[in-house]
């Protein structure tokens, strides 16, 4: 892959040397000509002192033939804005920007660029560090909004599809462990005993879901 990186930080400086070392291309862009000093001496890739929004910096960094582009610099500004064009002007397919205010990700996001919302991503992390709760997480997006949690099940469930399983949370089965042995399952999958079922949720739903699933189901058919 290509990959450019705009923003030379400690974020963008990791990621470069990351890729550098699996043996991707890498080209990094940054304003700052002293900040390729945290890339070492062993980075192989190309870096290229300009703005990351000027579309001859992007050019001079092979943006035009790039499989990837990551926005990290310290701006939010600048980094939607060299996210757009790179997908908009210039086509690149996977853009992801770093934005700090999480009420500008979650517009961006509707623009249909990824983006890692750092502040409210910490903030989680750590709230869920210093006050756990009895649910399993083992997946949570850089975005802070969609997890998976593992989902007991009560015994009313065995037998049942995972249709019934998602028609009633209104949540998708994200995969189960039968046997040891993770499985993607199909709507008609039959629940069996010993199965353990991972769900997709948002917090806005997780604790309906975890009642539902672990309680006698009223309303079976």
């Amino acid at each position: 892959m290509h990959v450019v990186i705009m923003g030379c930080g400690r974020l963008g400086s990791t990621l470069a040397q990351k890729l550098d070392a699996q043996g991707h291309q890498v080209a990094v862009i940054d304003r700052d000509a002293e900040s390729f000093r945290r890339l070492g001496d062993n980075f192989g890739g190309l870096t290229v002192n300009g703005i990351g929004f000027d579309r001859d910096v992007l050019r001079a960094a092979g943006v035009e033939r790039a499989d990837a582009f990551a926005a990290v610099s310290s701006g939010d500004n600048s980094n939607i804005i060299a996210a757009r064009l790179a997908r908009e002007t210039f086509g690149v397919s996977r853009v992801v920007a770093r934005i700090y205010d999480s009420r500008r990700a979650a517009v961006y996001e509707r623009l249909g660029i990824p983006t890692i919302a750092t502040i409210r991503w910490a903030s989680e992390r750590m709230y869920r560090f210093l006050v756990p709760d009895e649910r399993v997480e083992v997946f949570r997006d850089p975005t802070s909004v969609v997890s998976i949690v593992e989902t007991p099940l009560h015994r009313d469930w065995i037998g049942r599809t995972v249709k019934s399983l998602e028609d009633r949370t209104g949540a998708r089965m994200a995969y189960l462990s039968r046997f040891g042995l993770g499985t993607l399952t199909q709507p008609s999958t039959v629940l069996q005993d010993g199965d353990q079922v991972y769900m997709l949720v948002t917090d806005e739903i997780v604790d309906q879901v975890l009642d539902i699933a672990q309680g006698a189901d009223k309303e079976g058919n």
